[in-house]
């Protein structure tokens, strides 16, 4: 994968950029009653993202009104200009667990700076190299915190100790750790989602590397971290964290997560569904030693276009192993007479429940499709719109409804393409001047049967 600046692909996810370390362990979070995943067995649950040196840091998070206490505590340490670490844990969502779910949010990044800073004191009659450099201290609010699983559930916190003070010594950069997180970080995601680049700046070579990790209750609407959460938004239960040596300055990098997050996670729809842990975590330690990027210069807009790529890839990863999902949409929405509504339009499709399923079907009823165009708040007159499907990114479009009537197309050429594991689909309202893109699954009956659950069986309770 590549584009006009040379964007390579490489190995290592969060390891690839100089000075970051990873490691995770098992330390059993997960109980009967905590969620799905209990059948996966000893599945690492808990992970350490270190940066060697105090790096530029950006988070995005949830927009819902009752979220997790470790978003409350992350959120507020994203505003500053510098951090070192992140802990995550699944297994456990730390949501609505009152002023005990702060604190203990709290516990485990003073456990993770006191275990972090306990790797580079010195120690007599130890061959571990030790630096002494005050660069290298950490702090609890050096670390920021995310948390994934069931909600209301306390966090187990014997568990969480032990599983940090085990997991510290074993920080490294190397492929196999930056792995083992993107692991660690799973509930009922099926695979790993991760992803590296290197691009040049100033001649340097740059890296930027992320993992993520969600595959329901997906349709990100995520914030930067202000202390004031939009109201309406819709947002999704996933996790993701990226990684860089660009030097950059803190506010070019809270600009620059900002604009990624609105091309990609922010673009995409599972099941519609609100989440209250949704976090997405940025950072840039400079190691690269490229002379540090600032906002408003041509240098910015080369990073930003990796950061944009690095993004957009891992949610369509999300998308495509949603939960049950067996068909990936790219979801065009033009000529809308303004920005918020084709956005509306697009969301009111990609979350209309009777659209999706019969996507899972492979039935290209464009009916269901102009009954959502309907409801969503865009202004939509039907006398004009279009409605059409063409093969993943093709430029040839088969038109089911067009100007305010069926079009001629057999029902067979289009089943042809929405029976296939990805198409498009298109939709013009000749309105206006603005578009909008969605990334959508259909929903299934595999869906429902990992959600709903069984009183009886705490096993299958979802998260």
């Amino acid at each position: 994968m590549s584009d006009e600046n040379n964007f390579k692909t490489i190995s290592g996810s969060i390891c690839a950029p100089r000075g970051f370390k990873a490691a995770a362990v098992f330390c059993d979070i997960k109980k009967l009653g905590t969620g799905k995943g209990s059948e996966k067995g000893q599945k690492r649950d808990l992970a350490l993202i270190v940066s060697n040196v105090p790096a530029a840091v950006a988070g995005m998070f949830t927009t819902n009104q009752i979220c997790a206490a470790p978003v409350k505590v992350s959120a507020k340490r994203a505003r500053k200009k510098l951090a070192r670490a992140i802990v995550v844990n699944s297994g456990n969502a730390n949501a609505c667990t009152g002023r005990q779910g702060i604190a203990d949010a709290q516990q485990m990044a003073q456990l993770t700076a006191a275990s972090v800073a306990a790797l580079y004191q010195r120690r007599k009659n130890s061959n571990r190299p030790t630096v002494i450099d005050r660069r290298y201290r950490i702090s609890e609010k050096d670390v920021l915190v995310c948390s994934t699983g069931r909600i209301g559930v306390p966090m187990p916190m014997k568990n969480i100790e032990c599983g940090i003070r085990e997991c510290a010594p074993l920080l490294a950069r190397s492929t196999t750790n930056a792995r083992q997180v993107a692991e660690a970080i799973m509930t009922t995601d099926t695979r790993r989602k991760e992803i590296a680049v290197e691009f040049k700046i100033d001649n340097r070579a740059v890296r930027i590397g992320g993992i993520c990790k969600g595959a329901g209750m997906i349709e990100p609407g995520m914030a930067v971290a202000t202390g004031l959460w939009p109201v309406g938004t819709k947002h999704a239960t996933m996790l993701a964290f990226i990684t860089s040596d660009a030097g950059i300055e803190s506010n070019a990098l809270k600009r620059a997560l900002e604009a990624a997050v609105a091309q990609s996670f922010n673009r995409i729809s599972v099941d519609g569904d609100m989440s209250t842990n949704d976090s997405v975590i940025m950072l840039a330690n400079g190691l690269a030693g490229n002379p540090r990027i600032k906002n408003r210069e041509p240098r910015l807009e080369i990073f930003q276009r990796a950061l944009n790529l690095v993004t957009l890839e891992l949610a369509k990863m999300i998308v495509r192993d949603g939960e049950g999902a067996t068909r990936f949409i790219t979801l065009h929405v033009h000529g809308a007479r303004n920005a918020r509504e084709a956005e509306a339009a697009a969301r009111a499709i990609a979350n209309s429940t009777l659209v999706k399923t019969s996507w899972c079907g492979g039935d290209p009823n464009w009916g269901r499709i102009l009954c959502a165009l309907g409801y969503s708040t865009a202004k939509v007159e039907e006398s004009i719109v279009d409605v059409g499907y063409s093969r993943a990114g093709e430029r040839e479009i088969a038109f089911a409804f067009r100007r305010g009537r069926p079009t001629n197309v057999a029902l067979n050429t289009l089943a042809k393409i929405t029976s296939t594991p990805q198409f498009d689909l298109h939709i013009d309202l000749h309105a206006g001047a603005q578009d909008f893109v969605m990334y959508a699954s259909d929903l299934t009956e595999d869906y429902v049967a990992l959600n709903k659950g069984d009183v009886n069986d705490p096993r299958s309770l979802g998260g």
